[in-house]
């Protein structure tokens, strides 16, 4: 253990030294303080990532349509695919036991709503009742469409919190009609969504009552599926890709589609979606840590030098010390313990900066990327470990160097 009548003598030691040593402490403090910073934005993208993946389910596959950009089997490009509700039978019974919840979806784009003397557009869809879990969608009062509602081409309608919030005020809406496009409605539900108040800007209606109401027939304009949550990632994203790339290849064939046209036809996993993301954020934090540690390495050479500096300026002290009987790693010892308590005290300084820093913002950012950045507790600790190594590898050259002085050539230094 070190006495306090030694750390006595390093603190004089190092005041002899108070204008380097003050920028060499800066520039560690600097280092530390930009490495923890780094690393906490790094944890608020993933946040944000993870936010955007809330809104809907995590292992959700949707299909959509478009128009077809390449000729194919002597059909003209141009083409407009419209898929069927034969599509979503036909693939719910291909896959049949692959999917824990599915929907297909039609969309009214003159979503105009009206209660009272108060109106607005929202976006109004036609659902089947596994939309809620597909959309991660919790309930506020009342019920989500069902199945019930779906056969019978029930005029009911789920509203968002925040159409509620538009329409009603306060007021429990659960029970009220609202016209859809001059058409009543009768409001059984209100939900609410983590995707905030985009999401909870739409309304939902069974289905079958879209089609029927709104003329569509047997048009579905997207459908959506989740598959069963494995323990294993890559599992379940090689199980996803296989569906992925069924359902492209199945609708493709069907509609004569070219198989490399990506506009016709797009069938994504969120999974898919996922694992780019997060392979890009791994790829991020990597990035973090070299600039953190560069930034930081700087004050280490800083210090290093200051050391070396210290060891050249008390070479008759160590030269006596050797002469009195000093062992060379006595005086390695003495030069580390300096090297180390300049770095460890700067570096306690830039962190505890770091983390008042992030306590205070961190949760004032809550934008789309980024959100909540923060600094875990196994973070903390890496970086104090780092700041010993770093103390540790300041100190060991001049240290050597100090260590492999001999006592007559330290006598007669000027």
């Amino acid at each position: 253990m070190f006495s306090i009548e030694r750390w006595q003598e390093v603190f004089d030691t190092i005041s002899k030294n108070k204008l380097r040593t003050f920028l060499t402490s800066v520039s560690v403090i600097f280092g530390i303080f930009i490495l923890v910073v780094l690393l906490g934005v790094g944890e608020g993208m993933k946040n944000g990532i993870e936010k955007q993946f809330q809104s809907d389910a995590e292992n959700r596959i949707s299909v959509y349509t478009g128009v077809t950009t390449v000729g194919y089997k002597g059909l003209n490009p141009g083409r407009y695919i419209q898929m069927k509700n034969e599509d979503f039978d036909y693939t719910m019974r291909a896959n049949e036991g692959n999917f824990e919840s599915a929907s297909s979806m039609y969309r009214i784009w003159s979503g105009l709503i009206t209660y009272g003397e108060e109106s607005g557009s929202y976006r109004v869809e036609g659902v089947m009742s596994d939309y809620q879990a597909l959309e991660s969608a919790s309930m506020v009062s009342g019920r989500f469409i069902n199945q019930t509602d779906q056969k019978q081409f029930e005029k009911y309608v789920v509203i968002g919190q925040k159409v509620a919030d538009d329409l009603f005020d306060e007021k429990v809406p659960i029970g009220e009609f609202i016209k859809i496009s001059k058409i009543n409605f009768k409001i059984v539900g209100v939900f609410s969504d983590p995707g905030g108040e985009r999401e909870e800007s739409r309304v939902y209606i069974p289905l079958s009552t879209s089609q029927k109401v709104f003329g569509a027939g047997n048009d579905i304009r997207s459908m959506a599926f989740t598959v069963p949550k494995r323990t294993n990632f890559d599992e379940a994203l090689q199980e996803s890709e296989m569906i992925v790339n069924n359902l492209t290849n199945q609708l493709k064939t069907k509609y004569k589609v070219a198989p490399e046209d990506t506009s016709a036809i797009s069938v994504n996993s969120s999974l898919e979606s996922a694992k780019r993301f997060y392979d890009l954020m791994n790829v991020i934090k990597i990035f973090f840590w070299g600039v953190g540690i560069a930034t930081l390495l700087a004050g280490i050479v800083g210090v290093s030098n200051i050391m070396l500096i210290i060891v050249k300026e008390r070479t008759k002290e160590i030269g006596i010390r050797k002469a009195l009987g000093a062992k060379p790693m006595s005086i390695v010892g003495m030069v580390l313990h300096e090297s180390i308590f300049v770095t460890a005290i700067s570096g306690f300084i830039g962190l505890i900066l770091a983390l008042v820093l992030l306590e205070n913002l961190g949760p004032l950012i809550d934008s789309e990327f980024i959100s909540n950045p923060e600094v875990s507790f196994n973070v903390a600790i890496t970086t104090l470990i780092i700041l010993i190594i770093a103390g540790a590898l300041a100190g060991f050259f001049p240290a050597y160097r100090g260590a492999r002085i001999k006592p007559i050539e330290a006598l007669r230094d000027e």
